[in-house]
């Protein structure tokens, strides 16, 4: 049980109408169905029931709504204290380049605000690396793009980026391609690629979405350097698959670069905001993976993270 799907069940008798609560919480309505169902099969009772008027708690739900309510009030009161506590210590954190591009500055400006005495270590290498290091606890928590080499780590769903075709705008490799005009992932076959290795999360979906529409792609070199890969493509050396952030972070990136989404749904890059179990983080490390999550929320929102949309 989590404390959000018990401010859903809360949002939602409060409204008295499953609509109504998933606009006022930006949700899809199937997905806090979803959430609503777990939590009953969780409790093994029957909490909501629909009325030609709505949605009303069954009497078992309404026993849980006065819990409900009072569990949320608490967890506000103790997110409060900590806050007042001026939470101390040190926290590391790992994300990959083109993630630190967009949610870095961001997420430090957050913590200096909400937890001054908290010390920060960041760490911005690709996702491989940043597996290894959270695998030996040098790291608390990081956002990770496959989460199959997990060793007792905790793993939230965080959000899903679509993936572009990037390539040089000078010294094109793909010309028939135009900027900005959705591709499918067919029209890839023949675009010779600059990838990470094969240890990396994003190299691993690709090749999954090549290998499920029954064709290989065409690899011109593997560089395990955002910033190489990067310089290698505005050269004119291959192109790559990335997410927006990846061109983002150039000022001139409308003279460097051209880009195209790839209108595929199963290209996309699903994201995990990843750490220790609980049991092992710090309280500033628990801190941290909530601000971390406020702000990546809020990019979405606001449309700063640029192709990104949150996993309910």
């Amino acid at each position: 049980m989590e404390l959000r799907q018990l401010r859903y069940f809360v949002r939602i008798v409060e409204l008295g109408s499953m609509s109504r609560a998933a606009l006022d919480l930006d949700m899809v309505q199937s997905a806090l169905s979803q959430q609503i169902s777990r939590l009953e099969s969780e409790l093994s009772t029957r909490l909501l029931q629909r009325t030609p008027r709505g949605v009303i708690p069954t009497e078992a739900g309404q026993a849980f709504f006065h819990q409900a309510q009072l569990t949320l009030r608490h967890a506000q009161q103790a997110i409060h204290a900590a806050q007042q506590a001026r939470l101390s210590g040190a926290v590391s954190m790992g994300l990959s380049p083109t993630i630190a591009n967009v949610l870095g500055l961001p997420l430090m400006r957050a913590m200096r605000e909400r937890y001054p005495e908290v010390r920060l270590h960041m760490v911005s290498a690709l996702s491989g690396h940043l597996t290894s290091l959270l695998n030996a606890r040098q790291l608390d928590l990081a956002i990770l793009f496959d989460t199959q080499s997990a060793r007792r780590w905790s793993v939230m769903p965080l959000l899903e980026e679509q993936l572009f075709l990037i390539q040089s705008r000078q010294q094109p490799v793909a010309p028939q391609i135009r900027h900005e005009v959705p591709i499918s992932l067919e029209q890839l076959q023949q675009v010779p690629l600059i990838l990470p290795s094969g240890s990396h999360g994003l190299r691993s979906s690709i090749m999954a979405s090549f290998t499920s529409a029954g064709f290989q792609s065409q690899m011109a070199m593997e560089i395990d350097s955002l910033t190489l890969l990067m310089e290698a493509v505005d050269a004119g050396m291959g192109a790559t698959v990335q997410p927006w952030s990846a061109v983002g972070m150039y000022r001139d990136a409308a003279e460097r670069f051209q880009w195209s989404q790839i209108a595929d749904d199963s290209v996309r890059r699903k994201a995990a905001l990843c750490s220790l179990s609980d049991d092992e983080l710090s309280p500033a490390a628990l801190a941290a993976r909530v601000v971390l999550t406020d702000c990546a929320r809020q990019l979405v929102h606001s449309g700063v993270w640029r192709g990104a949309s949150l996993t309910d």
